[in-house]
């Protein structure tokens, strides 16, 4: 067993490759020899604890039935947030949590994914508004200034005038100024699901896509692969971070599952901002819609949270007609040219699993809205699931997981590293200013940038920034294995429909000569 190190440094990028050869080989070690750990789930969550325990000492494997990030974590906000609506709530512990880690994930962990946003309240939505967005910006940056690097990580919370204002929304309504706060914001969420799950892989742990686990008897674990073959392996521990799903394998959880959903217009519709806008949704002072400016010339509208009721299914859901036409009625309140369904080129939804509380009856009433983001750690007898909080907090999460399993197992490093673990592909700002490749794939891919420029640089679609060079790189490299993993995580090119049927051909392409 490997000893974790005491001084982490960053990850090999030959040791975080994800190769169909690779994946083979770690198949047939885990059934021969079983692991210390068996993570079920490849979102944020789980990926997060098979670093966490792989970077221990732990032997490791990631068993994800379908992609990484192919479930909740690909369907976020993208963004790393301070937790002000948890300071509406009055969860201080939560929004200095989620303070903390957001420091943590935009300074160490994956600076080249992250980068600061301003997040504009316009006065036109309500001189109350925005005094009262002021007042909580200020008040995040007092929490933000009591976790370490937190004080210079993001800019203070101001007054702007209606010139500024306008400069950061062009598409506002005019004549008025407002307030800006700032957060962070995750250049893609599913590439930092891919990052976290290689830098896993680079420590040891079997990173296994198209593996579903089906059952758990005592250190017996039943799997299934994509290709309908079964098998029984050995694990200590089994690790739960199945999501909105986590009950199949831990039936007495008690999860109420909640629908956000986003629209994704082009940046054209609101003038190209360079802040995201922000508004109150009617009736609520602490719930808001953003218009999210995404590096890829669109903006992502969101986000609603509506209560799903009934099994939870496989496939991916969509927003309502009720959400979109909430979506656009609350941000046209403050644009100057009202948006409409014939703006829309796309929408998404995921399902939030949050956690009942105890307290509840048998049935809850209570809106999801005001259900807590906290997480839960549970012990169903070698199972131990790990469900809800958010994907800022991910690492404090697997942390608090990682440390119970070590405390079960009774090995393993009894300290977490991952604080202050770069992630394969992060570097320093200035570090990364010096990366010989284009920005944008800086921005999607850090130091390995170059290698993925060496690839190819075509365009995948005309008019879209997505090149060959990425798909190959996400084949040879990222444990991609078919069309949608190409163009639904690997890159975002579904995000946009019309754009994905015109990519298929390519990508079809790319497998055929890759695989």
């Amino acid at each position: 067993m490997r000893r974790a190190p005491d001084v982490v440094a960053g990850p090999g990028v030959a040791g975080a490759a994800l190769t169909a050869v690779r994946r083979a080989a770690d198949l047939h070690l885990l059934a021969e020899r079983g692991v210390d750990v068996l993570v079920a789930g490849g979102g944020v969550t789980g990926a997060g604890v098979a670093l966490d325990a792989a970077a221990r000492g732990l032997t490791v494997a990631l068993c994800e039935r379908s992609d990484l990030a192919a479930g909740t974590s690909r369907w976020s906000s993208k963004l790393v947030h301070g937790g002000l609506r948890y300071l509406a709530h009055g969860e201080f512990g939560l929004a200095r949590e989620s303070a903390r880690e957001r420091a943590v994930l935009m300074g160490t962990t994956a600076p080249h994914l992250a980068r600061p946003l301003p997040f504009l309240v316009p006065d036109a939505a309500g001189r109350d508004v925005s005094a009262l967005a002021g007042l909580g910006g200020r008040l995040g940056d007092a929490v933000r200034a009591s976790v370490p690097g937190g004080r210079r990580s993001l800019p203070a919370t101001g007054r702007v005038s209606a010139g500024d204002a306008a400069h950061l929304v062009p598409g506002l309504r005019s004549g008025r100024g407002g307030v800006v706060f700032w957060d962070g914001q995750l250049t893609d969420d599913a590439r930092l699901v891919i990052a976290l799950a290689r830098t896993a892989a680079s420590f040891g742990a079997r990173v296994l896509t198209g593996v579903a686990v089906t059952g758990v008897d005592g250190t017996a674990v039943q799997l299934v692969t994509d290709g309908g073959d079964a098998a029984v392996v050995r694990a200590g521990v089994v690790v739960n971070a199945a999501g909105v799903w986590s009950q199949r394998l831990a039936p007495g959880l008690r999860l109420v599952p909640s629908r956000g959903s986003h629209l994704v217009l082009r940046a054209e519709s609101f003038g190209s901002p360079s802040a995201a806008l922000t508004v109150p949704l009617p009736g609520s002072r602490s719930r808001y819609v953003f218009a999210l400016p995404q590096p890829d010339g669109l903006v992502h509208l969101g986000i609603t949270d509506e209560p799903v009721s009934g099994p939870v299914p496989d496939g991916d859901p969509v927003p309502s007609e009720a959400e979109v036409a909430q979506l656009l009625a609350t941000v046209n309140q403050v644009l100057a040219t009202p948006l409409t369904r014939d703006d829309l080129v796309g929408g998404y939804a995921g399902l939030r699993p949050l956690v009942l509380p105890a307290s509840a009856g048998p049935h809850s009433d209570e809106p999801t809205a005001d259900l807590s983001r906290s997480h839960l750690l549970a012990w169903e007898g070698p199972v131990l699931t790990v469900v809800g909080g958010k994907l800022t907090t991910y690492r404090a999460m697997a942390e608090q997981a990682v440390d119970a399993v070590v405390a079960r197992l009774g090995r393993g490093a009894r300290r977490s590293p991952t604080a202050w673990l770069p992630l394969v592909g992060a570097a320093p700002p200035l570090v990364l200013g010096r990366v010989e490749a284009p920005g944008r794939l800086v921005a999607r891919y850090g130091t390995e940038a170059p290698a993925v420029a060496a690839l190819g640089s075509e365009p995948v679609v005309e008019d879209r920034p997505e090149t060959v060079g990425e798909l190959r790189f996400a084949v040879r490299a990222e444990g991609a294995r078919t069309v949608a993993d190409l163009l639904d995580r690997r890159t975002r090119i579904g995000l946009v429909p019309a754009v994905r049927a015109r990519a298929v051909p390519v990508a079809e392409a790319v497998l055929a000569a890759e695989i």
